[in-house]
């Protein structure tokens, strides 16, 4: 069976329902970006949500994809830099759990977290203290780390560390790796396009993006244009439209896959999870509509629960499943 290792940051979420959307006003964020902030800046939104009851879990979109994948029953692991305390260790200790092979790297600087602002009507926006996630170095990256693995996952919030995401896409390719994209968040597509235009078309061989992240990628409103034009610079293309399912797209075969029936508390690692879903199936040979079927059934279950994990006694239920989707 196929091994997969992710590279992504490696953080704490803390997961924060709030009432309406006054905080995440307050603060001047657009709702549901995710908004990168300095130690200040992160301070700040605690204070201003420190009356909420909160909750803690490793996090970062990559890692997310990657517990997913784990949790499907394939050999995983998962590269990234945390710091020498308490966060740190929660999220080392998590992947350990899910039996996640931790690659890690140790800075002084405290571990990144990311506060998720959750509204009732299940949008998440995310203020993003990145810490010592942002200091893995292309130094690090080495091809010894690649070796037995057949695929890597990039998740798009690495593209401000330009020569780090370079420096793992050409080394994973010179080792023989497929490697797959998952764009993030639109507001990080606007701000990074043409660096993220010329790694994609270089390296990255299947790419996901949801219906907001496809247009600020292509400039089509359309999704389904936005898919061929993606599809024209790499093998397989995903845009995922919420309600709406999700189409696929692999040589010029467009495939559209439905959700499933969900009660939505908080949409945080919906996409991360599609991923596993379909990377899992890709990689195990299932056809694009059996693949894009797992990544809306994983999809599925996550939001409904507050944060980006699936409770233990809902992956019976999801392997179940998956075993029927793979006889049909």
């Amino acid at each position: 069976m196929a091994k997969v290792i992710g590279l992504g940051n490696a953080l704490v979420d803390i997961m924060t329902p709030i009432e309406n959307d006054h905080i995440i006003e307050e603060l001047g964020f657009p709702k549901g970006s995710m908004q990168l902030v300095d130690a200040g800046k992160s301070n700040e939104v605690v204070q201003l949500t420190s009356h909420i009851q909160s909750t803690l879990a490793s996090g970062g979109s990559a890692a997310n994809t990657i517990h997913g994948i784990a949790r499907l029953g394939m050999e995983t692991a998962f590269l990234g830099k945390v710091g020498n305390d308490h966060f740190g260790e929660i999220f080392v200790n998590d992947l350990i759990k899910s039996k996640i092979n931790p690659r890690m790297f140790y800075s002084n600087t405290n571990t990144g977290r990311a506060v998720a602002m959750v509204t009732p009507d299940s949008e998440r926006t995310f203020a993003t203290y990145l810490g010592a996630a942002v200091e893995l170095s292309p130094d690090e990256i080495t091809p010894e780390i690649f070796s037995g693995y057949q695929l890597l996952h990039i998740e798009g919030y690495l593209v401000f560390n330009e020569s780090l995401i370079e420096k793992a896409v050409k080394t994973a390719k010179d080792a023989g790796l497929l490697i797959s994209l998952d764009l993030a968040s639109f507001n990080v597509v606007e701000a990074k396009k043409d660096f993220l235009t010329k790694i994609v078309k270089s390296y990255v061989d299947i790419l996901f993006a949801n219906e907001e992240e496809a247009f600020a990628f292509t400039g089509s409103k359309d999704p389904e244009e936005a898919l061929q034009f993606m599809g024209s610079m790499v093998d397989v293309s995903v845009v995922k439209v919420g309600k709406n399912g999700s189409f696929i797209l692999k040589n010029r075969q467009k495939t559209k896959v439905d959700i499933i029936k969900a009660n939505p508390i908080d949409t945080t690692g919906a996409g991360d999870y599609y991923a596993s879903g379909f990377l899992f199936g890709f990689l195990n040979g299932l056809t694009l509509k059996q693949s894009g079927q797992i990544g809306a059934l994983l999809a599925g279950k996550v939001i409904e629960v507050m944060g980006a994990k699936i409770p233990e006694q809902t992956w019976d239920l999801i392997l179940n499943e998956v075993e029927k989707i793979k006889d049909r």
